[in-house]
Parts: structure tokens; C-alpha cells; sequence
């Protein structure tokens, strides 16, 4: 039995046009037979799937499957809910974990288990659909953006890169520190597939019956993956403030067990200022003070590097004699003395100006390494041999193009880039086969 709860935005909480969808959650375990009643969907998960034949010491009338994704049970539950087009639209999230059976596990980005959101949605037309699908892409997009300062290229996938079973999948596409790109997250338009093989109709508002149009939509703990391999150093992690689990650590110096009274104190009554700074400016500063013993400051510099806190307040006797801390940077390393007198505006200023920063950086990057002017066939293949990065550039729309293109290089189409990322002058011919371009793609080798 499926659960609901309240609602509210799935994803992200940004501004709704529509109802906001509603957080349920549903069975981890999936009849096998659910899974074998939309064919394309069945055969793009079953290498993956996990399969429980026995529970309770006697083998099972019917496999289990763990739940890889969630479409089979949802719109099983959907086609039991709907009777009309008043019951639509239906739009619900889930918080869940699932199970795909990877055989070469990479930690964050491709595990066998791993934790993610899914948003599954019921619509009375298709055009209904279509938006709810680009809306949740830009949703992501805004996310990837604004909280992790990972920049994303969105577009379509190809049909060979599609979602198992989908109309269309849209996808956000990042390129980490190695010029590979991520796959950060992505929306479908599912069509009526799983309707008609779920038998989820509604008596529309002229009394005909028709199928629901479907979507869903999903991004992973593949994200924190993208975090670390878009802003990681030798150092350690760089971690967006936004996203910082402490924002600032207080890191006080001292020789004596007087100066170590005297400065923790201090330390205090700065974090103190800062909380009550926080409220009056409604703002969001997450403050620590490491008052560990035995520790030399250096190790504590290291560990909070190492974790990628955004900002460390150094406060030691002579400092205080000055009434200043200095104030260090983790993604540039910059260290300046601070006056503690107006270290609250200080430090929100200096950790919105970090989140810009790494966003710049990062993007800066990307466009470095990205070739948008006409290139050869020959010459794409060296670039993709060397260091990599995106390619921009024409495709005649043959999968079988597009099939040894990966076949030469290991690089594949991540999208079809969407209008505002593609060329200023649009390709004329494939980047192959030099026949006339149906589309620009945007080739890269990928995780």
C-alpha cells in the first residue's frame, strides 16, 4: 500500500505555478510481473534488476523485484485512484532508496544502492505533461546552479540514451574537473506508456475515455558525487557554503591554559554576536568552535580543509589585544585580518561572494574547455583521446552515427543541447558522415 503525506514542492522549494506535489512513499518491493507489462521499460532494467526469489524459508509464488525505479507500482496505484479528469493532475514525490545492480561501482556516481528523490506525475494532456517535465528540469537546473554551484548544460537525449519506456528525457549535464561529463539529473515525458499498460484512464471533461499522460523525474546522491568533482582540490573538499553543514569553524590559538580561558571565551562571545547577528538579518549562519585538546591549530586547519568548511576564523590573544580574528577562505586560500566588531556582515558578505565565486569558476572552466567552431572528424577524435571536454557540433540523426562515433572515442551525445546553449551559427553537417545536420549534440566522454 502506497503512503502519502503532506504536501509541499518536490525537489526544490521554489515557486509553484500548480499544486505542489505531495511526498509519499511506496513499496520497496515490486511483483515481477509489474515490471514485464511495459516492454522497453523491462528490458532496459532487467540486466539491472535485483530479484528476491525466497522470504520466510519458502520460495515465492511470484519474484520480487527491489524497486530500480518506481513508475511500475506508482501508476499501478495511479490507474486505481483516477476515475475522471477532475482526479488530475496527480503529483507526487518520493524520498526513497533503490537498487540497481551495477557491476562496476563507482562511490556517489554508480552504486548498487543509492538514495535519491523521484517525482512521478498523472496529466490530462500531453502538453501538460511536456511542461511539467521541462518545469522539474528547470528545477534542477536551478538547484545545480544556485545551492551546489555546478553549471549544467540542459537538452534531450537521444533514443538511445533515453529513459527506458519514455516519450523524451531531458537531462542536466555537467562537466567535472577531468572534462567528463556527469549526468547530473533528468525529467522524462512519458507519454501514455505506462498508462496503457497500467490501465490508468479517466473519463475526460466531454465524457470520452482516455489515457493519462505521465512523467517523472529523479536526481540522485550522484549529486554529492558532482559536488566534490566539480569544486575538490588536493586538499580536500570545497564544499558552496549554501550547502555547508558548518559555514564558519572558530579555530582559537593559545599557549597557556590563561590564554586558552581567555581566548575560548572570546570564541564564544563571537559566536554568540553571530547567532544573534543571524536572527536579527534573517539570515542562515552555521557556526562552530573547535575547542578540542590536544590538537595544534595546524591539525585543525588540515581537517577543516580536508571537509571543505568555507570559512575559518582564526582567534588568538594577540588578536583579540586588536579586537580583530583573520578570516580564511577555503576555495582560494585568502586569509585577511577581520574586525569583530562587524564580523557578522563580514562573513555573510564573504560567504555570498564564495557561492558566486565557485559558480564562475566552475562555468570558466567548462567554457575553457568546451569546442564550438567546426572541427574534423580526425581532430575530434584527438581531442577526445587527450583531455576531453564538450564538443558542440552537427549530427545527422543516424543511431548508427551516433553508435560509432562511441565505438571510435568512448564518447557519446549527452544531449541535445537546449536553445540558449547551442551554437551561435548552427551546424551545417554531421560530424562523421558530413551529411546535412538534423540537430547540434553535445558529445563528451561521461561517467
Amino acid at each position: 500500500m502506497a503512503m502519502a503525506s503532506g504536501s509541499g514542492c518536490s525537489a526544490s522549494s521554489t515557486t509553484c505555478s500548480r499544486r505542489p506535489a505531495t511526498n509519499a512513499y511506496f513499496p520497496l518491493l515490486i511483483p515481477e510481473s509489474f515490471l514485464h507489462k511495459e516492454a522497453q521499460h523491462v528490458e532496459g532494467f532487467a540486466p539491472e534488476a535485483a530479484v528476491v526469489t525466497h522470504g520466510g524459508g519458502k520460495k515465492l509464488d511470484e519474484p520480487l523485484i527491489i524497486r530500480p525505479t518506481s513508475e511500475t507500482i506508482i501508476y499501478t496505484m495511479f490507474a486505481k485512484w483516477v476515475q475522471s479528469y477532475r482526479d488530475l493532475p496527480i503529483l507526487m514525490n518520493q524520498w526513497a532508496n533503490v537498487v540497481r545492480w551495477e557491476m562496476r561501482t563507482r562511490l556517489f556516481l554508480r552504486t548498487t544502492e543509492f538514495l535519491w528523490q523521484e517525482g512521478h506525475t498523472a496529466h490530462v494532456t500531453h502538453d501538460e505533461a511536456e511542461e511539467e517535465a521541462r518545469r522539474m528540469l528547470g528545477v534542477y537546473r536551478d538547484f545545480m546552479e544556485g545551492w551546489i554551484a555546478m553549471p549544467v548544460v540542459t537538452g534531450q537525449k537521444t533514443d538511445s540514451e533515453r529513459f527506458a519506456g519514455a516519450l523524451r528525457t531531458y537531462s542536466c549535464e555537467a562537466m567535472m574537473q577531468d572534462n567528463k561529463a556527469l549526468q547530473a539529473g533528468t525529467s522524462h515525458n512519458l507519454g501514455q506508456n505506462f498508462s496503457r499498460a497500467f490501465d490508468l484512464k479517466f473519463q475526460s471533461e466531454s465524457g470520452s475515455t482516455e489515457f493519462a499522460w505521465n512523467t517523472s523525474w529523479g536526481v540522485s546522491t550522484r549529486m554529492v558525487g558532482g559536488m566534490v568533482m566539480t569544486h575538490g582540490d588536493d586538499v580536500g573538499l570545497r564544499v558552496p557554503p549554501l550547502l555547508a553543514p558548518i559555514e564558519l569553524v572558530i579555530v582559537p590559538i593559545y599557549r597557556s591554559d590563561v590564554e586558552r580561558s581567555l581566548v575560548l571565551e572570546a570564541a564564544e562571545r563571537v559566536r554568540h554576536s553571530l547567532c544573534e547577528w543571524d536572527r536579527r538579518e534573517s539570515s542562515r549562519l552555521r557556526v562552530h568552535i573547535d575547542a578540542r585538546d590536544g590538537m595544534k591549530p595546524g591539525a585543525k586547519y588540515y581537517e577543516w580543509e580536508l571537509r571543505g568548511i568555507p570559512l575559518r576564523l582564526e582567534i588568538g590573544p594577540r588578536d583579540l589585544a586588536n579586537n580583530q580574528g583573520v578570516l580564511v577562505r577555503r576555495d582560494t586560500r585568502e586569509k585577511r585580518p577581520v574586525s569583530l566588531d562587524v564580523l557578522g556582515e563580514d562573513v555573510s558578505e564573504t560567504l555570498s561572494r564564495m557561492q558566486r565565486d565557485m559558480l564562475a569558476v566552475a562555468l570558466e572552466r567548462r567554457e575553457a574547455n568546451s569546442v564550438r567552431e567546426r572541427i574534423s572528424y580526425d581532430r575530434f577524435r584527438q581531442f577526445m583521446d587527450a583531455e576531453g571536454g564538450f564538443v558542440y557540433s552537427g549530427w545527422c540523426g543516424d543511431p548508427a552515427c551516433e553508435a560509432q562515433i562511441e565505438d571510435d572515442t568512448k564518447a557519446t551525445i549527452r544531449c541535445l543541447p537546449d536553445e540558449e546553449f547551442r551554437s551561435a551559427e548552427a551546424p551545417t553537417t554531421c560530424l562523421r558522415c558530413d551529411r546535412a545536420a538534423t540537430s547540434e549534440a553535445m558529445w563528451a566522454k561521461s561517467y
